[in-house]
């Protein structure tokens, strides 16, 4: 019997963190795709997705237009933001809690995939 191991994409311009949240969920067992931009992810595709983070503050396609973006075509898909700005909940409410979550930079890495973990298991 096979386990197949679920697939969470990162998308952030920031490549420490790319790589560090690569380690953190690697570590835990998933399939991890990183990405620099939200084009990126966009042109590569979302078939085999489980679960998106994404920087909210991003050149181009921001964290946001990326996440309506995914739910028109994968509703269900998890979508966890992150930001490293703290005005994004009190000016956009409405596109924060559309999100399956929220999280500031500095990241807490075990916080961050408890809740991916939890969102995997509803």
């Amino acid at each position: 019997m096979s386990i197949t191991k679920r697939t969470i994409a990162v998308v952030d311009d920031d490549a420490r963190l790319l790589e560090s949240l690569e380690n953190l969920f690697e570590s835990a067992g998933y399939t991890v795709r990183t990405f620099a931009s939200a084009r990126a992810l966009l042109d590569a595709g979302l078939g085999d997705l489980d679960c998106l983070i994404t920087d909210i503050g991003m050149p181009g396609i921001d964290g946001f237009q990326l996440r309506a973006a995914v739910g028109r075509t994968h509703p269900d898909l998890p979508v966890f933001l992150v930001t490293g700005r703290h005005e994004f909940e009190t000016q956009r409410p409405a596109e924060v809690a559309a999100a399956s979550g929220l999280f500031r930079k500095p990241l807490d890495g075990q916080l961050l995939l408890a809740a991916v973990e939890r969102s995997l298991d509803a």
